[in-house]
């Protein structure tokens, strides 16, 4: 397949990419030295100019940006333009504090429009195709950024945005829809939402699907695949640092393709802060290379995953992270074990369930409580209570053996478990109601 929306910046050479680097880092730097007076405040505490950075090699010099001192600088403080240069904001889809409003340039928009082209046709994207976008759009990046990145290829492109099922379905049939953009919890949903209505997989003409905003596993990907008869691509990015297209997965499906021209990746180590040599597990850090409006430096994702530039076949030399692991904030630790809820997601699926399932975590006599609901499929459907427990039971054990510490698992009905059109809620911590 090895399609290419840039392929000279796309199989660039590795001289090449560090040369293109090493010329953006200093000119940003200087950049947001002079505009960006909260973060020449972090510099200044650090004791670095901006000519203290030559290559991308001193990168390491430069403080940490984390979201805290995103929702402190909150709206403008880590504006990098004036704002007459603006033409549009974004901003995080967050439910408790202050929300991360992101700036956009034009230019910033077309780069990041062109991040989106280049995953659409690594997926083998072409003007000949009809993308159906039901990502959200308005604020969340999602729909916006897949939307201008279908534009920039020719292909049809449907904006749906998120939810009504009934008319994604009559659109994606009608229209003949080939590639499907949306969270992979609503891709699943649409999946089983066709089979109800009595469609097989090969009565779409679906192809490709590119599923981001929310972590999923490698069953779930597969079971996505079966249900909608596509192949299903992983598509990373975020709000702060311009929405999904950072980086992208190809047709070898083994990690994500960063944008190395323009957004630089470290791993740390996210309690020491040092940076891990590549193959490490850590803490992903980004640096927008030439952002204009929303400059971010070594911004800390809190992302958990792996880097590696071994040989792709698909021909991209750019540098591939695997799928998150988790994330360090979103990582539950209940009693002193580290629990990520992608790790109940494959024991469901490897069990034979459909990911439709809420964590519960408690606190009663000091000592957490985990408890998994988790919808019967229709199929294995049984009121018989026996069953009930039985199957209970076996996916408890099986819990046991992947965490390492015991879950309560509850068996609910078929369609109680709220379905979510943007991002799944899968976990409730009602310890922080106690704290």
């Amino acid at each position: 397949m090895s399609n290419y929306y840039q392929q000279e910046i796309e199989t660039a050479s590795r001289d090449e990419i560090i040369r293109i680097q090493n010329e953006k880092l200093v000119k940003q730097v200087r950049h947001v030295y002079d505009k960006v007076p909260y973060y020449r405040n972090l510099m200044d505490q650090k004791g670095v100019k901006p000519e203290d950075i030559k290559t991308i090699e001193d990168i390491h010099k430069l403080p940490f940006l984390s979201k805290s001192d995103l929702r402190d600088a909150y709206p403008y403080g880590l504006l990098g333009t004036d704002l007459g240069n603006c033409v549009r904001i974004q901003s995080t889809s967050g439910t408790t504090g202050r929300r991360v409003v992101a700036f956009y340039t034009q230019g910033d928009v077309d780069l990041w429009e062109e991040c989106c082209a280049r995953a659409i046709m690594a997926v083998g994207g072409t003007n000949e195709d009809v993308v159906q976008v039901a990502y959200g759009y308005g604020l969340f990046t999602g729909g916006a950024g897949l939307h201008g990145g279908s534009h920039k290829v020719g292909s049809l492109t449907l904006p749906m945005s998120s939810g009504n099922t009934e008319r994604q379905i009559q659109f994606m049939m009608d229209l003949g829809a080939t590639i499907l953009c949306a969270t992979p919890s609503y891709a699943a949903y649409l999946g089983e939402s066709l089979a109800e209505r009595g469609y097989k997989p090969e009565d779409n003409k679906l192809k490709a699907g590119i599923f981001g905003a929310e972590p999923w596993t490698e069953e779930m990907r597969r079971s996505i695949e079966k249900s909608l008869g596509i192949k299903a691509y992983d598509i990373y990015g975020l709000t702060e640092i311009s929405g999904p297209g950072v980086a992208f997965e190809c047709e070898e499906q083994k990690g994500m393709h960063i944008n190395e021209d323009h957004f630089y990746a470290e791993v740390i180590d996210p309690d020491t802060e040092e940076v891990l040599p590549e193959g490490s597990v850590g803490e992903l850090v980004f640096t927008c290379l030439d952002k204009e409006a929303f400059p971010l430096l070594r911004y800390r994702t809190r992302d958990i995953c792996v880097l590696t530039r071994e040989k792709c076949s698909c021909g991209r030399t750019h540098v591939r992270m695997s799928k998150p692991k988790g994330r360090s904030d979103d990582m539950l630790i209940i009693r002193g074990v580290n629990v990520f809820p992608s790790q109940i997601e494959t024991v469901l699926l490897n069990q034979g369930y459909a990911p439709n399932y809420q964590i519960e975590v408690d606190r009663k006599n000091n000592t957490d409580t985990l408890d998994v609901y988790v919808e019967f499929p229709t199929e294995m459907f049984s009121d018989k209570v026996s069953d009930v427990q039985k199957k209970e039971a076996a996916l408890e054990a099986a819990m046991r053996s992947m965490l390492g510490i015991g879950a309560k698992v509850h068996l609910v009905l078929p369609k109680t478990i709220t379905r979510s059109e943007g991002k799944a809620v899968r976990v409730i911590d009602k310890r922080k109601l106690h704290d």
